[in-house]
């Protein structure tokens, strides 16, 4: 989902993070968006999600980031919210290898509910836990060039390159989406640049403002 506002010259951007549950999604969300970190973070069930804002190029972008649930048994619920997403963020935890080694099947869920020109990062969570890596940095980096994805590592409980992270994301999505307004056939493709721009499918059942809500 990408919005553009015309009056008040907002863009709103749908992003999924994605992941095995327990990798730190949650945290990274809270610490993204309130600069917060629960030690005793709970498993997400269905899906949250938060409204962030940042500025890009003088245009004020808010991003309505969703936390989907990890567990096997939820994924049925969230693949629903896929839908319309232009960003998502694959988040793995470097002390835990079957979490990495499960990427390529959330790619591929990925691949089957979203829209192909979806922004994608690979995140190595849990960088604080380097004392007990199981997952190096090379072959983070190898997988994530593999799947023309970005990468990055980062720590929710030390903050580190969490915002790094979403920005890097948003910035991207933006840069999309702006050459797509500029082309002279850009209402190709699902693709509204009148009033109400549309991009990247359909968000029919995905509010225009939101703060948090959760769904069992």
């Amino acid at each position: 989902m990408a919005y553009y506002d015309d009056q008040s010259e907002d863009y709103l951007f749908k992003v999924v993070l994605i992941g095995d549950s327990a990798v730190g999604k949650s945290n990274l969300l809270s610490r993204y968006a309130r600069n917060e970190f629960n030690n005793n973070s709970k498993a997400t069930i269905g899906v949250e999600f938060q409204t962030q804002s940042m500025e890009i190029e003088g245009k004020e972008v808010k991003a309505q980031i969703w936390d989907t649930a990890g567990q096997e048994r939820f994924r049925a619920v969230t693949s629903a919210y896929y839908r319309g997403a232009v960003g998502a963020l694959i988040v793995y935890d470097i002390s835990r290898r079957g979490t990495f080694e499960n990427v390529g099947r959330w790619l591929e869920e990925l691949k089957v509910h979203s829209d192909s020109s979806v922004v994608v990062m690979l995140v190595g969570n849990k960088s604080d836990l380097a004392h007990v890596r199981e997952v190096t940095v090379e072959e983070g980096t190898a997988l994530a060039e593999q799947h023309n994805m970005s990468f990055i590592e980062t720590s929710a409980l030390e903050s580190v390159n969490v915002i790094n992270a979403f920005q890097t994301v948003l910035r991207e999505i933006h840069k999309i989406v702006s050459r797509k307004a500029l082309a002279p056939d850009a209402t190709k493709d699902n693709t509204v640049l009148s009033s109400g721009h549309k991009l990247a499918g359909s968000d029919e059942m995905t509010p225009r403002r939101g703060g948090c809500c959760s769904m069992v």
